[in-house]
């Protein structure tokens, strides 16, 4: 990781900006200091200043994922030893998302604020002790120059976990496993609800639904779903409900959504989750303790995760509910192919690569366009190192570098892929996997694999699902899956109700435990 070093009060960032016009310059910057208090030790860490057009959220940093030109612009540098009395100069030198250079900034009223992210555990902007400014208004004209003087005043609040309630519990749990690999404190986070009747009944055991949610959503957003006069709140507390415990896995980690599995990079995740985490629940909430009581689903990010659980411990649970999840096949990795491709940024015809659409069609962005936002977000503008979505697959997928930290399928800069990565890659090809093992493994998951994708998703994830359903509706023995499509259905689309997938699942482990020897 190249970072910047610093042994006086006054550091100076100066990144080149590749293939920066010689025409494009400004004297604008931004000097940075830390408030009293807030670092007792020296840091390092990554800068972000965030330029904010409209005052829509309450800080400009909640924008800072925000891809599309009509984000907010972002600068990025690594900083190395920030402490109480530095002073930190952002200039034109920074990465900058979406424009490409400082100087392209239109004049305006912006609401700017400086966020230093050097939490080493949970890769967010927004993680417990990070260093933020107070939003400031005011007018910039980049190519009149002037100084814009930030300071960093509050450090964002150590983890609590939330207040809990009757039905709504949290757990953080030190994992052996992961502390092992990584030589330090790491901890298992989940939101857990109970059912109806888990107060009263206290002699009944339950059924586990392993529950992911999309891209980076953390275990405290189970707690919306019981909010007073949430549709689900009420679904749930009904009778028509089947009684199971919901046991919502957390999507942060070093290098942002560990994605549940064990990988190079964030290490024994899936052992930590079936060896440490779900015994635990079910041994403090009274979980029945058997494979044919624990079924997986999830959307996205919780799409691909719930299938992989599945089927890299297909002992272990007793269905997947999946919904338009995240690549299963790398010959449809969104739109590149790895094992053809070798331009991750530029197709084979030459043209720039779309990453998203809208339900018509219309490009919303395209893979650089991505790249370029994590490049700024991620250390040495690195963009396996963002902690974004095109980072996490690498980290999960990939191998680790001679540096410790995940190797890039690509360069940053350019696209470029590395193809000597892809044998590690073909670990995580979900179709590779069921392939080279089904006469094993296929008796193990008959019947439980069942996948819901729109064919209009904006992401293009339907692609990779059609190419697996084709190689499972040719297996033998039979795979017995259920994929469902919807025409014209976007990312969001689900396919079922919630109440639906629960009797399913409810079956499944009434099936279970009828067959189990």
């Amino acid at each position: 990781m190249r970072m910047i070093a610093s042994a006086v009060t006054l550091v100076l960032v100066t990144f080149c900006l590749a293939g920066d016009p010689a025409d494009l310059k400004t004297e604008l910057r931004f000097e940075i200091t830390v408030g009293e208090g807030l670092l007792p030790a020296p840091q390092d860490g990554r800068l972000l200043v965030v330029l904010g057009r409209r005052n829509k959220d309450p800080e400009p940093r909640q924008s800072i994922n925000q891809t599309g030109n009509g984000g907010p612009a972002v600068l990025g540098v690594d900083i190395r030893g920030l402490k109480t009395g530095s002073k930190v100069i952002v200039n034109q030198s920074a990465l900058i998302f979406p424009l490409e250079h400082l100087a392209r900034v239109p004049d305006g009223m912006y609401f700017v604020q400086a966020v230093f992210d050097y939490n080493p555990d949970i890769r967010l902007h927004d993680a417990p002790g990070n260093l933020v400014s107070e939003p400031v208004g005011m007018k910039l004209e980049p190519r009149a120059g002037g100084t814009v003087k930030i300071e960093l005043t509050r450090k964002l609040p150590a983890e609590e976990l939330p207040a809990e309630t009757a039905h709504v519990k949290y757990v953080k749990l030190r994992s052996e496993l992961l502390s092992q690999f990584h030589g330090r404190p790491m901890y298992l986070r989940a939101g857990i609800l109970l059912p109806r009747d888990h107060g009263t009944d206290t002699e009944r055991r339950y059924p586990v639904r392993v529950h992911i949610d999309g891209f980076g959503s953390r275990y405290t957003d189970v707690g919306r779903r019981m909010d007073v006069g949430a549709n689900f709140r009420s679904y749930w507390l009904s009778d028509r409900c089947p009684r199971m415990i919901l046991l919502h896995l957390d999507g942060a980690g070093p290098f942002g959504d560990p994605y549940q599995v064990n990988s190079a990079n964030n290490g024994p995740v899936g052992d930590a989750v079936t060896q440490e985490l779900i015994p635990y629940v079910e041994k403090m909430y009274r979980g029945m303790g058997r494979p044919s009581a624990r079924v997986l689903d999830g959307v996205s990010t919780g799409g691909w995760v719930s299938l992989a659980l599945q089927i890299f411990y297909p002992e272990f649970f007793q269905g997947a509910w999946s919904h338009c999840p995240d690549p299963v096949d790398f010959r449809a990795y969104e739109l590149i192919d790895l094992y053809t491709d070798t331009n991750a940024y530029v197709n084979r015809r030459g043209f720039e690569r779309p990453a998203s659409r809208d339900l018509n069609g219309d490009i919303r962005t395209t893979v650089g366009h991505e790249c370029q936002l994590e490049r700024v977000l991620g250390r040495g503008n690195r963009w396996e190192l963002s902690g974004r979505d095109w980072c996490c697959w690498n980290a999960v997928f990939g191998p680790r570098g001679a540096d410790g930290l995940p190797k890039p399928l690509w360069d940053g800069s350019t696209g470029k892929m590395d193809l000597s990565v892809l044998e590690h890659w073909k670990k995580y090809d979900l179709r590779l996997v069921l392939t080279k093992n089904w006469p094993t493994l296929g008796p193990k998951i008959k019947g439980k694999l069942h996948v819901w994708v729109g064919d209009a998703d904006e992401y293009y994830l339907n692609n990779a699902v059609h190419l697996l359903d084709d190689v499972l509706s040719k297996a033998q023995p039979a795979a017995e899956h259920r994929f469902v499509y919807g025409p014209r259905q976007g990312h969001s689309w689900r396919g079922l109700t919630e109440s639906q997938m629960m009797d399913a699942m409810a079956e499944a482990v009434v099936r279970g435990q009828n067959t189990q020897p």
